[in-house]
């Protein structure tokens, strides 16, 4: 059986294919990456309102003491984004090479790591994070109970404060179109770890904070040595964390606790084309160029439906029963952050599609247009 096509690192550029050679209308392509243009964002480009506030404390309906940014915000971008087939590119828009925020694709890098460190056995996804991660973060009765994967579905229900953010500033909390949450910050009462979903950003936090830990260095060097330089990815992108999250590793070694997003600044400033890179990885189950970065056996854990939620993997979105996204393939999933941006990873026909500053709302209509281009 032939290996499907390696793009070529990012020094080399990448291969591009004229659309019908790679499967799709060309008219109905164009559409698509038209209306993807079209569909922009009602975010401010400075990511600020005129009133001073960050459009992720609007977003949320956050106030009170756990609204501070303390990490970078840079301006966004115009709508761009990239669409591959077959490991070339078929059409894009926009400035693809522009280092954006990403915020809560994030996420789904952790959950990349997360993969690392079970493959070399650093961690058991079954294990109380506790055993392995000492410290006050999993020391109470309540959080000892906390696993990995607990962590990884957005079950664990973990309560405390992590650099200076509570838990509590994502209870109740709603995501996607029509939210409500008027509600949000509210205490609520916790439930057994593994029992509730609740979509968060402080017990994602934990998460980085415990894979530091194991890994016993600081994650963007992890993921660029594992990850992103064997795929042949930019040095352009960045995951930059908060000006309180610095961590001792011991031995007069620090290392800046990273997020996994930009709920309050930070998080991968990143391009579509390198985004495009990883989405591929994980379309092809963690194979690139003969080489197996991830092992095939955690791709399939984490792209699995977790208890709690079927519509929510290891950190990544699924579409089973086109629940999500009915226009996309089943098989579909998702990597997804506010603003919006996504890495969608159709693995049926080999596609990877990111888009980043369109409105969330359009992303279903989005992706008619592209299944419907297939020829």
């Amino acid at each position: 059986m032939t290996s499907p096509f390696t793009p070529s690192p990012v020094a080399a550029g990448w291969e591009t294919v004229a659309p019908a050679e790679a499967g799709f209308n060309p008219a109905k392509l164009a559409a698509a990456t038209a209306f993807a243009e079209g569909a922009e964002s009602p975010w401010p480009m400075s990511l600020y309102y005129p009133d001073g506030r960050y459009v992720g404390i609007v977003e949320w309906n956050e106030t009170g003491p756990w609204s501070a940014i303390v990490g970078p915000v840079i301006p966004r971008g115009k709508p761009a984004g990239v669409i591959v087939k077959g490991g070339r590119i078929a059409a894009s828009w926009g400035d693809v090479s522009r280092v954006d925020m990403t915020f809560s694709i994030a996420k789904s890098y952790l959950a990349v790591l997360a993969g690392l460190a079970v493959d070399d056995g650093l961690i058991r996804l079954d294990d109380p994070v506790a055993k392995t991660v000492d410290g006050p973060h999993f020391a109470s009765a309540h959080n000892a109970k906390i696993t990995w994967r607990h962590l990884l579905t957005q079950a664990s229900e973990w309560e405390g404060v992590i650099f200076e953010k509570s838990d509590q500033v994502d209870h109740n909390r709603q995501i996607g179109a029509g939210a409500d949450n008027s509600r949000k910050g509210e205490k609520r009462e916790l439930r057994e770890p593994g029992t509730f979903y609740e979509y968060n950003d402080v017990r994602v936090n934990v998460l980085s904070y415990a894979l530091l830990r194991r890994f016993d260095r600081a994650l963007p060097e992890v993921l660029k040595e594992r990850i992103m330089d064997p795929i042949g990815a930019s040095d352009t992108w960045r995951w930059h964390g908060y000006e309180n999250s610095w961590v001792d590793l011991g031995n007069g070694r620090k290392a800046q606790s990273v997020p996994g997003g930009a709920h309050w600044g930070g998080g991968i400033f990143i391009s579509a084309l390198d985004h495009a890179r990883l989405g591929l990885l994980i379309g092809r189950q963690g194979e690139w160029g003969g080489r197996q970065l991830l092992s095939k056996a955690y791709i399939a854990e984490m792209l699995a439906p977790s208890a709690t939620n079927p519509d929510y993997g290891f950190l990544w979105w699924l579409n089973r029963g086109k629940a999500r996204y009915p226009a996309a393939t089943e098989r579909s999933v998702f990597a997804l952050g506010a603003g919006s941006n996504i890495i969608w990873v159709e693995p049926e026909n080999d596609l990877v599609v990111v888009g980043r500053w369109a409105d969330q709302t359009k992303f279903n209509t989005f992706f008619d247009h592209v299944m419907g281009a297939l020829a």
